[in-house]
């Protein structure tokens, strides 16, 4: 028999069956890394970290926050969820890489690790799309979760170790 949670006795997908949990405070934080060529990195902080389509960091915050409010809407086994906290955190680091972070939490049975990694993934395509068009060199990486809480077992990655 299968481990995997989103698959049923007889090898069907499935969404998982979550009323019989009872609903505690889950949290999740997810990162990712958009890795722009030096003259980008240097055109856009001469510009403010605005382009012509607007600023960059505050347009991939707002659009990082409506993707994980409608995870459910594009992962097809998810849960909706009524998300109490979405942060989006957007900054460039000194080596001209873009971090992204996501920070979502809700009291339910079920957690919102997918809502976090689909928030910085989303913000991290917001700031590709909004300097395409100094480059298309520019990458997407890393995009990972860095914590969970309030679920049957926690995660912590060793890059949110003390």
């Amino acid at each position: 028999m299968s481990t995997l949670t989103h698959v049923d006795e007889s090898g069907r997908p499935a969404m998982v069956d979550v009323s019989h949990k009872a609903p505690t405070l889950r949290s999740a934080t997810a990162a990712a890394t958009v890795r722009l060529p030096p003259d980008v990195a240097a055109e856009l902080r001469s510009a403010g970290f605005s382009t012509a389509k607007g600023p960059v960091f505050h347009t991939a915050i707002v659009a990082g926050t409506m993707a994980a409010k409608r995870t459910h809407e594009l992962i097809p086994f998810c849960h909706p969820l009524g998300l109490e906290k979405c942060r989006v955190e957007v900054d460039m680091d000194p080596a001209g890489d873009v971090q992204v972070r996501c920070t979502v939490s809700v009291h339910h049975r079920t957690g919102v690790e997918m809502e976090a990694l689909t928030g910085a993934s989303v913000a991290a395509l917001t700031v590709y799309d909004m300097c395409k068009a100094l480059s298309h060199e520019i990458v997407i990486t890393g995009i990972r979760l860095l914590e969970k809480t309030g679920g049957k077992r926690d995660f912590h990655s060793a890059e949110t170790a003390p």
